[in-house]
């Protein structure tokens, strides 16, 4: 039994849910948890369903209101006999569906079912299957399954299009599945549904193999298909499928769309493409509009090696229009081409204009320091992380600290710091950092010590048996060398070959 229903024959599937109502009672909301004034908006004593509806209609964004309306409805009994009473029902449903107290839907839902069961129609499933999704819960899920299809909209699209959209967005593939199978109609709307949730949850092999059977695909589906591809590191995959969008398909990419294409132009390195996503930005209005759509063709440019378009950009966007973002994006742009100075300028530019910095920020500007040689401004930065910013550092900026100390020779200095390395943070990239800086000055006495302490962490990774037998080769000491090289076989460690796009 369920709300008093029981369960006919049907769907496997279906008659297989285990509706154990006792088990979520915890769920369902008492009606003394409803304490909402109801003297703000609602003068008349006894207004009808028709004036309430006008006035959640009046005010569709009024959270307030629909706790006052919602009250009223508690209090006031009359609305149970009235015609339009399922049309304010359902208003009521859909806000709090779609707003931030989806639990109170399943609380207006009770009071209804034990007063007066009213004939519930599509949009009352479809609402609060939709709470279900935004609640992440999906025990209340399986009850509204079983009882949609008790009533007879096993077959509804729009109601099974909201169950398959519930079950995905609680990781619950194999069900949704399940539901999508049986379906005899799908709209555009459940293929985009189960197409972006496979993609959400990591299945993106399905998701892609899913969007091949869909009849037409929409700018949802190519753009979820676009970001699977991207996801997998498949760069080129995701650029074809942009392509095939655009000339074949005819399809116009949306703002998501871009943000998905976005990085895998930026892994190809593929400048006039990235000049074109620019053009079609500009000329959708999506550049002036979306500063995210903004700040990631200004990352883009720079991936792809083109520091001087990135720049004009950046001066291209309004001072109101950029954020903390837009700031780190081109700070961290003049860091990996070494523009150490321009990376260290645009940061007290950032600060000028009020701008606090994050730890993200804060890490670009110390990589424009250590490619740029800054080592003095760089170590500012650090203490001013950690004193005026109260940023605690992580292990990226360490290692971005002994990196700048040790491409200037300063290695006692940079071995200093890596001994102060938090523990519960160190890791072995940190001292293998310092002994490349190492073989780089050809610094015996550090290089023993720090390979020491990088053989006490990882005894398995060959090259740092080869980068210190080259350290003492440099200096003469041949048969230290040799015994590195004895015990790089002896100890089976490995070492990734390199390799070339080229």
């Amino acid at each position: 039994m369920l709300f008093g229903l029981r369960l006919g024959q049907g769907s496997l599937f279906v008659r297989s849910l285990v509706l154990d109502t006792n088990a979520s009672s915890t769920f369902w909301l008492s009606l003394k948890d409803l304490s909402f004034s109801t003297k703000t908006h609602l003068q008349q004593p006894n207004p009808p369903p028709q004036k309430l509806l006008t006035l959640l209609l009046k005010h569709p964004s009024s959270t307030h209101l629909t706790k006052q309306v919602h009250s009223h409805i508690i209090t006031s009994a009359q609305l149970l006999g009235y015609n339009n009473s399922l049309l304010l029902f359902n208003n009521l449903l859909r806000r709090y569906a779609h707003g931030d107290f989806p639990h109170q839907a399943f609380s207006l839902y009770k009071y209804f079912i034990h007063f007066s069961p009213p004939s519930f129609d599509s949009f009352t499933y479809s609402f609060l299957l939709h709470a279900c999704s935004n609640l992440n819960s999906v025990t209340p899920g399986f009850q509204l399954h079983a009882l949609a299809f008790r009533v007879g909209f096993h077959s509804h699209v729009y109601v099974q299009t909201a169950m398959v959209n519930m079950y995905v967005s609680s990781g619950f593939l194999h069900e949704a599945h399940q539901v999508f199978d049986e379906m005899s109609e799908k709209n555009c709307v459940t293929w985009n549904v189960m197409i972006t949730g496979l993609a959400k949850w990591g299945d993106f092999k399905a998701s892609i193999s899913l969007f091949d059977r869909m009849p037409t695909p929409s700018v949802v589906s190519w753009t979820a298909v676009i970001d699977a591809y991207t996801r997998m590191n498949q760069h080129e995959e995701a650029v074809a499928v942009f392509r095939r969008m655009v000339s074949n398909d005819g399809t116009w990419p949306s703002e998501i769309t871009i943000l998905a294409i976005i990085p895998a132009i930026s892994n190809l390195g593929a400048l006039k493409i990235c000049q074109s996503i620019h053009a079609y930005g500009e000329k959708r209005g999506f550049n002036a509009s979306d500063i995210r759509v903004t700040n990631s063709i200004l990352d883009s440019y720079s991936k792809c090696g083109c520091i001087e378009s990135a720049s004009r950009f950046f001066e291209e966007i309004s001072s109101g229009q950029k954020n903390l973002v837009s700031w780190t994006s081109i700070i961290s742009g003049f860091a990996m081409h070494g523009m150490g100075k321009e990376a260290v300028e645009s940061f007290k530019k950032m600060e000028e204009v009020g701008l606090k910095p994050n730890r993200v920020t804060l890490l670009s500007v110390l990589n424009g320091c250590s490619h740029g040689g800054l080592v003095e401004e760089g170590l500012r930065f650090f203490e001013k992380m950690v004193m005026e910013y109260e940023i605690a550092p992580d292990i990226k900026h360490y290692g971005c600290l002994i990196d700048m100390l040790g491409r200037t020779g300063r290695l006692e200095e940079a071995e200093k710091i890596a001994m102060e390395v938090p523990s519960e943070i160190v890791n072995v990239v940190i001292w293998r950092t310092l002994l490349g800086a190492c073989s780089f000055h050809d610094n015996v006495e550090i290089g023993e010590r720090v390979t020491r302490k990088i053989l006490e962490m990882e005894r398995a990774y060959g090259g740092d048996y080869v980068l210190m037998s080259n350290i003492f080769a440099s200096v003469g000491r041949y048969e230290d060398c040799e015994k590195f090289r004895r015990l790089l076989d002896e100890r089976k460690a490995f070492k990734v070959p390199g390799h070339s796009l080229v």
